[in-house]
């Protein structure tokens, strides 16, 4: 296994509202190593971006709590670090692209300014050789004519144009980990396609390390090495990605498998897990997605399961598990939806 470069552990996040206090994230551990690329896969509202934007301190310091809990890398705990230091490893060491690529750009600056800035300021770079650096990574990113496009601004880019712009000034500085939210979510499918393979082209050449995070499995089966799988403010089942697809423990995670969209047409409905998520302002005593469980037992309701190891690299906390637990099938629909996987 390679070297950890980020180690999460017993980290807890809340929020302050007029209702109360959000338990958004109850206690996750994860790391990632260099070079892998790491998947947070779970619903909305399962704690996916917060668990990120933690990691580069980019939390609204109005009502959002770091309760207790770790983030080192470089041996150096984000969770305790000031904001000058932040303002030092964000964009150099830590970088991220998010969602909308839009609302990332400056609408007011050209294209070739944004992508000098990091390097400027981080790097020290005069302004000719920050040029000369922006030109090579419009053209890595696969931006025809740089030399007229690094004039320009947002507007004059269309919507995949823009995220390959967002993705050259993420990876300006040749940042250690990257944090990719959501990339492609608002692109059309073959875009969506260019931009992940993009991504992984770039990732050889710059040797960086990725937190990919996304509702979208398919995605997941294309461009991750490990899965880490969210549900109610934590970490349910944690694995490769041949683990998570083909030997799922958690039923949560059966449930996600369940509800991809198949070309078989004999599945005319697509499966949807009952219920909804849990209420973070007064969280469940037991396992939280236990009244959504279709296995679950009385210990569910009543004690929340430990992590059980399934091999030197798969975990997941489900009662199911436990050596005195009955022996429970996944759904046929999971079952039908492996072997449509393993057609793919």
């Amino acid at each position: 296994m390679s070297k950890k470069i980020l180690e999460i552990s017993d980290l807890h996040i809340s929020f302050h509202t007029f209702a109360g206090e959000i338990k958004a994230i109850r206690g996750i551990d994860f790391d990632l190593y260099e070079g892998e690329t790491l998947a947070i896969v779970g619903e909305s509202g399962s704690g996916k971006s917060v668990t990120t934007k933690s990691i580069m301190r980019l939390l609204p310091t109005n009502n959002s709590e770091i309760k207790s809990g770790k983030i080192m890398f470089k041996d150096k705990d984000i969770v305790q670090a000031s904001e000058k230091e932040m303002q030092k490893i964000r964009g150099k060491d830590i970088s991220m692209i998010f969602q909308d690529p839009m609302t990332s750009l400056n609408p007011t600056m050209t294209i070739g300014k944004q992508i000098m800035e990091p390097l400027i300021k981080h790097q020290k770079m005069h302004k000719s050789e920050a040029k000369k650096r922006a030109l090579k990574l419009l053209d890595l990113v696969g931006i025809p004519k740089p030399d007229i496009r690094i004039k320009q601004y947002p507007h004059q880019f269309s919507g995949g144009m823009r995220q390959r712009v967002v993705i050259a000034i993420a990876l300006a500085c040749a940042p250690k980990v990257l944090i990719a939210d959501e990339p492609t979510t608002a692109l059309d499918v073959t875009i969506q396609g260019q931009i992940l393979d993009l991504m992984k082209e770039l990732q050889k050449q710059i040797e960086t390390s990725i937190i990919f995070i996304t509702h979208d499995l398919g995605v997941v089966a294309n461009v991750a090495d490990r899965v880490a799988v969210m549900y109610g403010g934590k970490i349910v089942e944690v694995g490769t990605v041949d683990e998570i697809f083909y030997n799922p423990q958690h039923p949560y995670t059966w449930g996600l498998i369940s509800s991809m969209p198949s070309l078989d047409e004999k599945n005319n409905e697509l499966y949807v897990i009952p219920g909804t998520p849990p209420d973070l302002l007064n969280p469940p005593k037991g396992d939280a997605f236990a009244p959504r469980n279709p296995y679950a037992m009385k210990i569910d309701l009543e004690k929340e399961p430990p992590m059980y190891k399934v091999s030197d690299t798969h975990y997941a906390a489900t009662w199911l598990l436990h050596p005195n637990a009955p022996k429970v099938e996944p759904p046929k629909i999971f079952k039908q939806e492996c072997v449509n996987l393993q057609r793919g």
